[in-house]
């Protein structure tokens, strides 16, 4: 979305949901069903007899809501034969939401980027955990890597290329982060990252430890020395402050889970984050049984930390990335 209409758009929802109490960004999980068995994952494989709602269903809860970023995931949510209509549900020319998809891109080729793309998708999170085959290993899904290497330099865009190279910090590929960044600018693509978190696997040997922080510490520098340079890189030094904060306590209070952002789970009802699935059938159920005596700290996801910037980032943070 580059346009003054569109932009303003945004500026004007951000502010009205931010000070009015009204999630910023919802993940539309439209499958649970995925093509991947992902180490850090406690989703994967087709999930039979699946109930999910069709695609109009999702635009009538969007527009409901009125987020500032509807997010399209899963699982796989390229599993879903009817994406396309999913996202011209959710579109609205020169209006928010922002429409982005999350995906493995195992199932993306050229065709349909360009199709989803006309049907109103604004960015493609690509997820990638490293800068080489390491990444098919940990996915679980042979030649993945060079699928979208293959797929990326494929793509001509006049502008930019609507990918974002998403990147989950665990301990096992924390140093080689600068080199996933420096990959998203020899792509011509953004790069963002996000925390792990044990609580989708109970497994904390993912997690960074005190010992690795000053490792860390030195490479959260370079990579902000890096985003100076160029203009491919989302996650900002709050995010990175936040990320040092969460392995060093292994904890972030004040979830706001439910309230700034939540979930649509396939079959239309709603759940407070992709790890408490209660599925309430309205918002005000949700924030009634679960906002309102939410204490879990256990996560600091990228949805989370975007969502509870303080004002002053969430404008910051976006002038800077534009």
């Amino acid at each position: 979305m580059n346009s003054t209409i569109e932009s303003l758009s945004l500026i004007n929802r951000g502010i009205r949901n931010y000070f009015t109490n009204r999630p910023l960004s919802i993940s539309l999980e439209v499958t649970y069903s995925c093509n991947a068995h992902c180490k850090h994952c406690h989703l994967g494989g087709i999930i039979k007899d699946e109930v999910t709602v069709p695609p109009e269903r999702y635009g009538e809860i969007c527009r409901q809501i009125q987020p500032v970023v509807a997010q399209v995931s899963g699982g796989e949510p390229l599993l879903r034969k009817d994406l396309v209509e999913i996202i011209k549900a959710l579109h609205r020319p020169n209006r928010a939401p922002v429409v982005v998809i999350t995906t493995n891109a195992a199932l993306l080729t050229k065709e349909k980027y360009y199709a989803l793309r006309e049907a109103g998708t604004d960015q493609f999170s690509v997820s990638m955990d490293y800068p080489d085959e390491r990444h098919d290993e940990f996915r679980r899904i042979r030649g993945l890597f060079g699928k979208i290497e293959k797929l990326i330099n494929e793509l001509k865009e006049e502008n930019e290329k609507a990918i974002t190279l998403s990147c989950v910090v665990q301990k096992d590929n924390f140093r080689d982060l600068p080199k996933i960044a420096e990959l998203a600018q020899k792509w011509g693509v953004r790069i963002n990252f996000s925390t792990y978190t044990w609580l989708r696997t109970n497994d904390k040997s993912y997690m960074l430890t005190r010992e690795d922080l000053p490792e860390f510490r030195e490479i959260v520098k370079k990579l902000l020395s890096f985003k100076k340079r160029n203009k491919n890189f989302f996650a900002s030094e709050y995010v990175f402050n936040r990320m040092i904060r969460f392995f060093e306590e292994e904890t972030i209070p004040g979830c706001r889970a439910g309230d700034r952002f939540f979930i649509v789970n396939p079959d239309g009802r709603i759940s407070p984050c992709g790890l408490f699935l209660n599925r309430y059938k309205s918002v005000r159920e949700m924030k009634k049984d679960f906002v309102k005596t939410n204490t879990c700290g256990d996560c600091n996801t990228s949805i989370r930390a975007n969502c509870e910037k303080p004002m002053k980032y969430l404008v910051l943070d976006n002038i800077k990335r534009n």
